[in-house]
């Protein structure tokens, strides 16, 4: 037998017989247009910010307060209705406008692409892989893999 919501993303299923069913699907809808493909103000936030506007969606912080309460860590979005959330998964991702950059939850919490030096030092200077590397650098760096 299944439960009344799915076991990755909790989404509210229609019951057999329920009166209504349109509110369940229009749930589940919501909650979807928020996780896929999600984008992020900000992550980390323990506060809600004052004025959001419908669509927009930020990842909580780890001791969230007033409306976030209780929603540690995740994806937060703002809609006609409210307030909406989706619980971090492993393996869930983001876009992070702030830092243009992806984010994804890994072992319990939110990590960023890291920053990549650029080539420099050593004994034996080889100019051309050095350019190579500094290309690719400069490549995932525009496709938001790294951190630039």
């Amino acid at each position: 037998m299944m439960g009344n919501t799915t076991a990755r993303l909790m989404l509210p299923l229609i019951e057999p017989g329920q009166a209504q069913k349109e509110l369940a699907h229009n749930e589940a809808l919501v909650l979807l247009d928020m996780a896929v493909h999600a984008l992020v103000e900000a992550i980390g936030l323990d506060t809600p910010p004052a004025a959001p506007a419908e669509g927009q969606a930020w990842i909580t912080g780890a001791m969230p307060g007033g409306a976030w309460t209780g929603h540690a860590l995740a994806l937060a979005g703002w809609t006609e209705g409210g307030w909406r959330f989706v619980a971090a998964r492993e393996g869930l991702a983001v876009w992070d406008r702030a830092s243009a950059t992806a984010a994804r939850f890994v072992g319990g919490s939110w990590r960023r692409a890291g920053v990549i030096a650029a080539p420099a030092g050593g004994t034996t200077v080889d100019a051309e892989a050095r350019a190579t590397l500094a290309a690719l650098l400069v490549e995932l760096q525009a496709q938001g893999l790294v951190a630039g």
